[in-house]
This record gives structure tokens, C-alpha cells and sequence, in this order.
């Protein structure tokens, strides 16, 4: 997977922040629910987002590791899951657009492991340590997303453990400054992402990004 499939990702991560905050955002409510003000609140926001990212790093690692153990000796099926990715990336532009929601129903697969998860959040709640805010995150990690799943196939299709860890890294640091901004200013966040322009625009760019990727496949397929 080349480097510009990393950039990709974060965009699109970073893009999505409209599906974020609409996904996410009851969860961001419910976790800092009667938190500390000042410096303790921020350091309990920061644990649940490294709890988090690390959610879809372990995500990323087991999924590269499998694909890559899998397609070691099969070159086509590394391909066909790599054009898969970018067909996805392409699925996730047309529905930050507005244009499509397809990949919507991706979240319905998670469904049942999320509600196995879901107790283990109320389990931690209400949060009185960073510990309990990290543990918390880690479990948030794994909330029904298809921008989640999404980015997990492109890890799956890195063919490797470090690679799909890197895949879900940048994809998480791209969602990373729309869900720490939530609590300040959710609302005019929310408006700035919902409006048709800015959606219409983002996802037209994540769109290009992901067809030029199917692209330089195809080319490189028919120079080989």
C-alpha cells in the first residue's frame, strides 16, 4: 500500500466529521457527564480518544496480520482486497457528499458485537479516574461505523501487521479533531459539517482520492 493511501485515509477520516459527531456524539455526552472542569477534563477526554486509537490500531494489526498470513502466496486476492478498499473509499466519499448511503448499512454487520460491548461500558461509568476514561475509549473503539469499517479493509488490504496498525493509526488521527473539539463547540461544528457545500465538497474530494487510487491500480496492472 503506497504512502498516499495513508494520506487518503486520515482525509477521510478527518472529513467525516459530520458522521463522527452524528455517530458519536450521544457516546462523547455520556462519557464526560458530570467530568472535572479545566486541565482533569481535557486529560480525561485525551484518555478516552487513546483508548480509542488504540482500539483501531489492535483493529488494523489483526486484520493486516490475517490478510497477509492469507494472501503470502496469493498476489490476486492482496489486489482484489486492495481495490476493494478503494471501491469503499469511493462508497464513503458519495455518503459524505450526501449522495449515497450505502455504507451505512455496513454498521448493521457490528451490531452484535457491539451489543456484547455495551455492558462493559456501563460497567465503567460514571468515570472517576483516567484509567477507567481509557478503558472506556478502548471499548468506544469498537462502536458499529462504516467509516470504521471502511478504513479496516484498507488495513486488511495492507497484507501486514504494522502496515494495517498504520492504516487504522492515521485513520484515527484523522477523526481525532472533530470528536476533542465536540464538547467545546459541537454545535457549530455540527452545523459547518452538515452544510451541503462543505459535505458536497469533502466528499467529492475523498471520491477523487479514492479513484485515483483504483486508477494507478489499473495502470500499474496493465504495465506489469
Amino acid at each position: 500500500m503506497p504512502d498516499s493511501s495513508l494520506f487518503v485515509i486520515f482525509i477521510a477520516g478527518l472529513l467525516g466529521g459530520g458522521h463522527c459527531i452524528g455517530m458519536c456524539g450521544g457516546i462523547v455526552a455520556a462519557l464526560t457527564l458530570n467530568l472535572p472542569t479545566g486541565g482533569r477534563r481535557w486529560a480525561y477526554v485525551l484518555a478516552y480518544n487513546i483508548g480509542r486509537l488504540a482500539s483501531y490500531v489492535l483493529i488494523g494489526a489483526v486484520l493486516g496480520a490475517v490478510a497477509g498470513a492469507a494472501s503470502y502466496s496469493l498476489r490476486p486476492l492482496q489486489i482484489g482486497l486492495y481495490l476493494l478498499a478503494n471501491l469503499l473509499i469511493v462508497a464513503m466519499g458519495l455518503y459524505l457528499a450526501g449522495l449515497s448511503g450505502a455504507i451505512v448499512l455496513m454498521e448493521r454487520l457490528g451490531m452484535p458485537v457491539w451489543k456484547r460491548m455495551q455492558p462493559l461500558v456501563r460497567q465503567l461509568l460514571p468515570v472517576r479516574s483516567a484509567a477507567q476514561a481509557l478503558l472506556a475509549g478502548g471499548v468506544w473503539g469498537w462502536v458499529p461505523c462504516g467509516l470504521v469499517y471502511s478504513a479496516s479493509l484498507s488495513a486488511m488490504a495492507s497484507g501486514s501487521l504494522a502496515r494495517g496498525a498504520l492504516v487504522m493509526l492515521c485513520f484515527g488521527l484523522g477523526t481525532l479533531p472533530n470528536l476533542l473539539a465536540l464538547g467545546a463547540f459541537a454545535e457549530t461544528l455540527r452545523r459547518r459539517l452538515q452544510d451541503r457545500k462543505i459535505r458536497l465538497a469533502a466528499g467529492l474530494l475523498v471520491v477523487a482520492m479514492g479513484a485515483m487510487q483504483l486508477a494507478r491500480i489499473g495502470l500499474s496492472y496493465l504495465s506489469a
